[in-house]
């Protein structure tokens, strides 16, 4: 089946030309899983916030995984796409250029606190109903002020242009678990195992093993943030236990699992 392209860049830019030239504004948007939107940039700042559901946000090859009791923030210009793991109700606040925020001049993870989302809720959802513009100010200056910034290092998730590689990744994204090696994959892919193992080196950064490894811990990420236990997800995607994946978790992100999605229930 063909993936659906929900909104191409183009549109995207149009519907941020057309919205108000206010310190910040609101955008809602339900989006059904497993949709397209292209890659694109904005004129402004935005922080990426869905109420209901759990996407992956990449950019320049690195990937986060975003559940309800995260934000990403994106600087403005900063070249992004997401892909909605579930059906996602997307909440977004944009703020103009010339803003001084508490964020850094990069992407990273923003701390959903139950007062930050029902601000992001408030400016989203009833945009008109303020009393006056010092109302409207006090409001975004108290979201700016619960923005604090997650400590969580994305996941690096390059993928090569060769399409010899690309056909391999694509197979284990479809399946993370699968254990076969480049010499296993060479036949498959019509390359020496030493040909892909330069050319996977070149085009990523990663070792094919170190990528596989990456693979599989944001795939299990996904599996959580969908509200699979920790045993699940971490067999599901290949470790050989769940305190395995749970280390290999905090080595490459800097939190536990139950760091990470914070302010909800994992299941063990």
């Amino acid at each position: 089946m063909m993936e659906r392209t929900v909104l191409s860049a183009k549109e995207i830019e149009q519907i941020e030309a057309n919205m108000a030239r206010q310190p910040i504004v609101g955008l809602a948007m339900d989006v059904p899983a497993g949709a397209v939107v292209e890659p694109h940039r904005h004129m402004r700042g935005q922080l990426m916030f869905a109420n209901e559901g759990v996407m992956v946000i990449e950019s320049g090859g690195a990937s986060w995984v975003v559940p309800p009791q995260r934000a990403l923030w994106v600087p403005r210009h900063v070249e992004h796409k997401f892909t909605p793991v579930t059906g996602i109700s997307l909440r977004n606040i944009l703020v103009q250029p010339g803003i001084n925020l508490p964020l850094p001049d990069c992407c990273c993870l923003v701390r959903v606190t139950p007062l930050l989302r029902e601000l992001i809720l408030r400016v989203v959802e009833s945009p008109s109903v303020y009393k006056s513009d010092g109302h409207r100010q006090r409001i975004a200056d108290l979201i700016f002020d619960e923005m604090e910034v997650c400590p969580a290092t994305p996941v690096m998730l390059p993928m090569p242009k060769d399409v010899r590689l690309q056909r391999i990744c694509i197979a284990l994204k479809e399946n993370p678990s699968d254990p076969r090696t480049l010499d296993d994959w060479a036949d498959i892919a019509c390359a020496s195992s030493r040909t892909l193992t330069r050319r996977f080196i070149k085009e990523t950064g990663l070792s094919f093993a170190h990528w596989r490894r990456q693979l599989r811990l944001m795939s299990a990420m996904v599996l959580l943030g969908c509200r699979q236990s920790v045993t699940t997800a971490a067999l599901e995607v290949g470790y050989s236990s769940p305190s395995a994946f749970i280390e290999a978790f905090r080595r490459s992100v800097g939190q536990t699992p139950g760091q990470y999605f914070a302010e909800g229930e994992l299941p063990e």
